[in-house]
């Protein structure tokens, strides 16, 4: 495939929120790791060529590198906004609050929340944020308490629609119950760490739950840290990529068999290994769009063409036995 003459990707409802997504949403945590701000900007712009239209981020990004603070990967597309702002209305902007970014700057109470609210505006350059999820739960904060603080930012205009990553089934349903008894807004969207080879977090209780609710879902680390990419099949490739150290425990016989799918499959369809895992989350009756990265033009442009990727059912049941 060409991705350049592949025609209009169809946009999916995002649960209840009212915003339509591609089915594929880049995933800013590369930008101030492993992408700078110039690269960040030359592949945003061709992910929105390519015709996807969703960025997640979130205000802890990325502040796992060495002096960073968190909020560079916010501060780098707010940039990009800045530079053409008519980007911004194509943009279903995807951000979270929740993670630690120091000892009193973590968490899921008002306070925190309308801080980080404010601060990632400002880096963002915008006046609202389309999705805003809670990066996980906090024990330490009434789920009423938060969720009055989103409802908040939602009647102020900052916000539009709310959701959750990291959560269980428990903890999903109870916010959902507080939610409809007390009239508060609801989480609307799950996040979950979901893809071929990690199944068991999301699927079952937590996945019936989000049908049943009307949820929309988008996944993250739906390429297992690189490792359903192909290029690490042995000790030997773990080299390749910072995340090469986070694909080891992969390299097993079930993520050999898995692989071997995705092989099988992706050369049915002159396709990348990757562009089939992404393809096979696409299709899952319980999947909005997965989240993916990318680090330069040609994985955005792979990207592009996971979102035109049609799997047949044979296809699927393949990929769904070999990583059962």
């Amino acid at each position: 495939m060409n991705e350049r003459s592949l025609g209009p990707i169809s946009k999916r409802p995002l649960g209840r929120t009212g915003l339509e997504i591609a089915p594929l949403v880049f995933g800013g945590n590369v930008f101030g790791w492993t992408v700078d701000q110039q690269t960040a900007f030359t592949l945003l712009d061709r992910f929105v060529e390519g015709g996807l239209n969703a960025i997640d981020t979130a205000d802890a990004y990325s502040t796992w590198v060495p002096g960073n603070q968190g909020g560079e990967s916010e501060t780098i597309i707010g940039n990009w906004f800045k530079a053409s702002p008519a980007r911004r209305e194509k943009i279903v902007l995807i951000t979270k609050v929740g993670a630690q970014l120091a000892e009193d700057k973590k968490g899921l109470s008002a306070k925190r929340i309308a801080e980080a609210a404010e601060n990632s505006l400002r880096r963002l350059q915008t006046d609202y944020i389309d999705l805003y999820l809670s990066h996980r739960p906090d024990p330490e904060t009434p789920v009423d308490e938060t969720l009055r603080a989103y409802e908040n930012l939602i009647r102020q205009g900052k916000v539009k629609a709310i959701g959750a990553s990291n959560y269980n089934a428990v903890q999903l349903r109870e916010a959902l119950t507080i939610a409809s008894k007390q009239g508060l807004p609801r989480y609307e969207v799950l996040e979950p760490e979901y893809n071929l080879y990690d199944r068991s977090g999301y699927e079952g209780e937590l996945r019936d739950l989000c049908i049943e609710e009307g949820l929309g879902v988008i996944t993250y680390y739906s390429l297992a840290s690189g490792f359903l990419s192909g290029k690490y099949r042995s000790h030997d490739d773990l080299g390749k990529s910072v995340r090469g150290r986070v694909a080891s425990k992969y390299l097993n016989d079930r993520g050999f068999r898995i692989l071997s799918a995705l092989d099988t499959v992706a050369g049915a369809h002159g396709a990348a290994p990757a562009e089939a895992a992404l393809a096979w989350l696409i299709a899952r009756e319980c999947v909005t769009a997965p989240i993916a990265s990318a680090t330069n033009v040609q994985q955005v442009d792979s990207l592009i063409r996971a979102a035109h990727l049609t799997l047949s059912p044979s296809d699927i049941d393949l990929l769904s036995v070999a990583s059962g």
